[in-house]
């Protein structure tokens, strides 16, 4: 991770994200079937109880109806207010400034759904999400093949999706502070959207970057 130059994440629109989100954009990055099957692995993976981080938070959390306590941090006001999950708003612009206003250890999840390719700054923001985290607690990213192609960095363009695996890899292992990561798919056989998850946990043991 750490040998991709600064170009590698750059965009086609560097515009302030925030600027771009001023203007309501209700597009999905999942279609019902995969919605579906990521809000399975999320009822499994996520505990029953506690405070869970959305990341990139939109109208939908793709989160299981049971969370009850859902942070959400994202840039679209609109969106935000349009989602009836989450019990917390954050309007944050994680690529100007990748840190997070939670004390350590404060977090007993956390969840990035269809927007790790919008990142600038990943490893910052694993490595924050890392400190907010319990021990053992969990931080799952899901990933898709649509985006907003130019707001998406360009390692995330170029690259398929076995390479968008492996860069998500590596901004868990740059980060630092995190259990080895672990991997499902869901490919249909049919026309739909394909569906990657990648999941560790918060391990004291290793220290954040």
């Amino acid at each position: 991770m750490s040998s991709l130059p600064p170009e590698f994440f750059r965009r086609h629109d560097e515009r302030p994200d925030d600027q771009f989100y001023a203007v309501p954009r209700p597009a999905s990055h999942l279609d019902e079937r995969a919605d579906r099957v990521v809000a399975g692995w999320y009822d499994e993976l996520l505990p029953t109880e506690g405070r869970v981080l959305d990341l990139f938070a939109g109208a939908a959390s793709h989160l299981p109806e049971r969370m009850s306590a859902v942070i959400g941090v994202g840039l679209d006001a609109d969106a935000l207010a349009r989602n009836e999950m989450l019990a917390e708003r954050r309007q944050l612009d994680l690529n100007l400034q990748p840190s997070l206003p939670f004390a350590d250890r404060s977090l007993d999840g956390a969840v990035c759904t269809v927007s790790v390719q919008y990142l600038t700054q990943p490893v910052a923001v694993f490595a924050e999400v890392a400190r907010c985290l319990r021990p053992g607690a969990p931080f799952l990213v899901a990933f898709s093949n649509r985006m907003f192609p130019t707001k998406a960095v360009l390692c995330w363009r170029v690259s398929d999706d076995a390479a968008h695996g492996r860069l998500v890899r590596s901004y868990f292992a740059a980060a630092g502070g995190f259990s080895p990561v672990e991997a499902r798919s869901f490919v249909p056989d049919a026309d739909g959207d394909p569906l990657y998850l990648l999941w560790a946990t918060a391990d004291p043991a290793v220290r954040p970057a």
